[in-house]
Order: C-alpha cells, then structure tokens, then sequence
C-alpha cells in the first residue's frame, strides 16, 4: 500500500509542477504566451499524469480488494516484484496512450488568434483553435477513454462493491470498522478524482458554464494533489504515528538548544 502511495505521490508532483508555473504566470500578468511545442509539452504531462492516476487508483483497489476479501492471500498475491511490474505497467501504459493521440494533435493546423480561454493547454480549447477538421482526434480520444478512463473506473466499481459485500458479512463491528478504514483514504480520493474529471468532460459546453469548467480543472490539477497527502496521512495510524514522534523529537531538539543556552 505504501508503495502505490509513493507512486501516487510522484503523480501528484508531476501534475502541479506541468500546471502552476505558467498558471501563475497567467494570472500575474493577466495573460500570457506559450509557444505551440511547449503548449503540446504541457498537454502531453498533464494527460500522462491523468491515465497514470486512473490507473494507479485501479491498481490500489484491486490491492484494498485483496487485503479485505483474500487476506490470508495478500503477501503472495500483492508481492514486492508484482508491485513494481503493476506501477511500471502504470506509467507506461499511460505515456503511451497519451503519445498516440497527442502525435495526432499535434499534426493540426492551428490558425487565427490562437487564444486559449483556459489557463492551461487543454484538450477542448486545442481542437477550437484548430482550422483542420478534429474528427481524427475526437474519434482517437473517445476510443482511448475505454482503456484508460471507463475500463479502470468499472473496475474500481465492482471491487469496492466486493469489499463492501465482504465487510458486511463480518459479524464484529470492530472488524468493520478497521475494514472500512483500510479502504476508506482511497475511496475518498478516487470519488474527489473522477467527480471532478468526468464533471468537466461530461459537463455540457456553452459561456455560461465556462467559467465553473474553469473551477472544476483547477480542482482536479491542484486541489486534487494537494488534498491527496492530507487524505492519507490524517487517516493513517502509522503516519500519524511517525508524525508524532518527528514532532516530539524537533520538540526535544529545541529544548536541548534552549538549556544550552
């Protein structure tokens, strides 16, 4: 599990580190520019780091599911080396699914004022300043939703509601609960997740709503990042443990100086 979270936790720096430089340079200067090259560099990561996720939060159900329903299994199943084939499996499934349909993107021709209403290189506001047909690019994108976005979404559905079947026919409430604690930091990340991606690719286009599509990228390109540690460390006993401890010894460390002193 700790693992999967370190992974999780190099996708949540890639992400910010692809979006907030030039987000607050936008922002700072009312405005900015970005070449076509590096306008693509900044789609390619951002959609990478976005497939890694669905995928790694497939993965970190498919281990929750083990840990619950076949714990006597879960050190043979869930071993070190599998670990490591899932999570690089992860990456690359992720680089190169996003390869394909940005090489295709990118063979567009881009004309007029080439303004991006948005405050970082986007999939919809790309196709808008595009002046060649996008039927191409929509049809790619649309097929590659079902391996990287629908496919891991179904998974994580039904081994979840494997996992609930399994704690609710514990017959202690402690075991329950202990259960549902396990599973309950990656529950709330992947609903936060996908709510806010499907919300701003399902949501219907038009200027009113513009502005809340706004709101819902930025939730999934930073607040999503930055909630993800928070989740997981306030919800864990171990870290919160670790936590106290390095607490309790700067705490120790300064009294040390002080008496010195």
């Amino acid at each position: 599990m700790y693992f999967f979270i370190s992974q999780l936790s190099i996708s949540d720096i890639l992400l910010p580190t692809d979006i907030v430089p030039n987000m607050f340079y936008i922002l700072l200067n009312n405005g900015g520019f970005i070449t076509v090259n590096g306008c693509m560099t900044q789609f390619y990561f951002f959609c990478a780091s976005e497939a890694f996720e669905c995928f790694l939060l497939t993965v970190m159900s498919y281990d929750r599911y083990v840990a619950i329903c076949n714990p006597l299994r879960y050190t043979s199943v869930m071993r070190s080396d599998r670990c490591v084939i899932l999570a690089a499996i992860c990456w690359i499934l992720a680089f190169s699914i996003t390869l394909m349909y940005c090489i295709t993107i990118s063979m567009l021709t881009f004309c007029g004022p080439n303004i991006i209403d948005h405050f970082f290189c986007d999939l919809v506001p790309l196709l808008e300043n595009s002046c060649s047909s996008t039927y191409i690019v929509e049809f790619e994108v649309f097929i590659m939703c079902f391996p990287s976005l629908f496919i891991p979404l179904t998974v994580i559905i039904i081994s979840y509601i494997r996992i609930i079947v399994t704690i609710l026919r514990f017959q202690s409430n402690i075991s329950r609960q202990k259960a549902f604690s396990t599973c309950s930091s990656h529950l709330i990340v992947v609903s936060i997740f996908y709510f806010t991606l499907l919300s701003v690719y399902l949501f219907p286009k038009g200027e009113k709503t513009l502005n809340f599509s706004k709101l819902l990228s930025l939730l999934y390109t930073v607040f999503t990042p930055l909630i993800n540690p928070i989740i997981y460390s306030l919800r864990n006993k171990d870290i919160k443990k670790s936590l106290h401890e390095i607490i309790n010894k700067c705490a120790k460390f300064s009294n040390d100086i002080i008496f010195s002193r």
